[in-house]
């Protein structure tokens, strides 16, 4: 019989293709982790894995018992959820994932109102990447993401909560800085600053200004939008900055801010889950605060020429 400590095992196997850190991930030993997935291999009577001296890889029938094995752990996962939070909205323990360009801005409002609204909520919070958020969501390590919409992905359910628009940063005094609005053809491919790979903002960025990736391009790429703001601020480049972030990342009286004009570049914001979750409530009910706190946060850029000092919700 098929057990679940078989299945974590191998698909931390086939996520890691690496027996040693597999082992370590689910803390047990190699021969231990080694043993249940052969015996998984005997059960299915198909080879899951190609065993070489210096290397692993897995068989395309192992890739499709994978990602079914992601599927049903993540479903044993909200099974749990279901039986142990059948009682009141938002308590008990709850994993929220949050992208980088979003958890510094938005949560230090929103924490508090949390817990004060919802005391008996245990949130754990993970910020990383979205691709990670993603993968770690279908796993079931995480509940719930907070990140940029679409999800693009059938087995997810979603909750769009705000609109983010995005503002053109340049250093004040140069040209650009004084237009009333900014456009795509005033942003140079080789003067513009964006987030390392990996980051969905980079591609945001790239696709609203048509430059494609084999383009020549600015070889800055940074891990935050401090350092980016700090580049433009001294001259070296232009970004696209979204509009939550601007309290933050914009005081620096060297920076210069410009709208768009129509149709102005966005991103949608929003909650993402497994379906298969018992806690959509929940998910809700958090969505609902979190817009409660977007207002709160909303930047006071009025100051600024041709900003409008308004966050625009969905």
């Amino acid at each position: 019989m098929i057990t679940l400590r078989q299945l974590r095992y191998f698909e931390a196997v086939a996520r890691h293709l690496h027996f040693g850190k597999a082992a370590i991930e689910c803390a047990v030993t190699q021969p231990a982790l080694s043993q249940q997935i052969q015996e998984l291999e005997a059960t299915l009577g198909v080879s899951l894995i190609e065993r070489a001296a210096r290397r692993i890889a897995i068989t395309p029938k192992g890739e499709e018992v994978a990602r079914r094995a992601v599927r049903i752990l993540g479903e044993v996962r909200d099974l749990t959820d279901y039986a142990r939070h059948g009682g009141g909205a938002l308590t008990g323990p709850l994993r929220l994932g949050v992208i980088p360009s979003i958890a510094p801005y938005l949560l230090p409002k929103a924490l508090p109102l949390v817990q004060s609204t919802y005391p008996e909520l245990e949130l754990q919070l993970r910020e990383t990447q979205t691709d990670a958020l993603v993968d770690e969501l279908a796993q079931g390590k995480l509940d719930v993401v907070l990140m940029a919409l679409p999800a693009r992905d059938a087995s997810f359910a979603s909750m769009p909560l705000f609109v983010d628009r995005f503002l053109l940063a340049t250093k004040a005094g140069t040209p650009a800085s004084g237009t009333s609005f900014a456009s795509p053809d005033m942003i140079p491919p080789d003067r513009l600053l964006l987030l390392e790979e990996g980051h969905c903002l980079r591609d945001q960025a790239l696709t609203y200004c048509q430059i494609p990736r084999s383009e020549k391009m600015s070889g800055f790429g940074a891990a935050s939008l401090s350092t980016i703001m700090q580049m433009v601020a001294n001259g070296y480049g232009v970004t696209l900055l979204p509009e939550m972030c601007v309290t933050v990342e914009a005081r620096d009286e060297r920076i210069a801010l410009s709208r768009f004009s129509a149709p102005e570049p966005q991103r949608e914001i929003g909650l993402v889950w497994r379906r298969s979750s018992p806690r959509r409530s929940d998910f809700e009910a958090l969505g609902r605060l979190l817009v409660s706190a977007v207002g709160d946060a909303a930047p006071d850029i009025g100051a600024r020429p041709g900003i409008v000092p308004e966050l625009a919700k969905a």
